[in-house]
């Protein structure tokens, strides 16, 4: 009876396993649109001196944003 119990138990616990380590299928699809990144969404909070649909204006943002927002260096120099 121990002997059937611990088969039971031990199949139990490979099932378990077995399930536990599938793996969902995972697929390229992420957000896709047609539209050029620097048309805008058409919300009011966007950066002052940025004009949707402006790429150049877009260009200089991004540089802005990346030199003086996310430059460690730039940050913590003291003026």
């Amino acid at each position: 009876m121990t002997h059937r119990l611990q088969l039971i138990a031990i199949a139990a616990l490979a099932l378990g396993t077995l399930t536990a380590c599938g793996e969902k299928p995972q697929t390229g699809a992420g957000i896709r649109s047609d539209a050029v990144p620097y048309a805008g969404t058409g919300s009011n909070f966007t950066e002052p001196g940025w004009k949707a649909g402006d790429k150049a204006s877009w260009e200089a943002q991004l540089k802005a944003r990346q030199q003086y927002g996310q430059n460690e260096y730039t940050r913590t120099q003291t003026k």
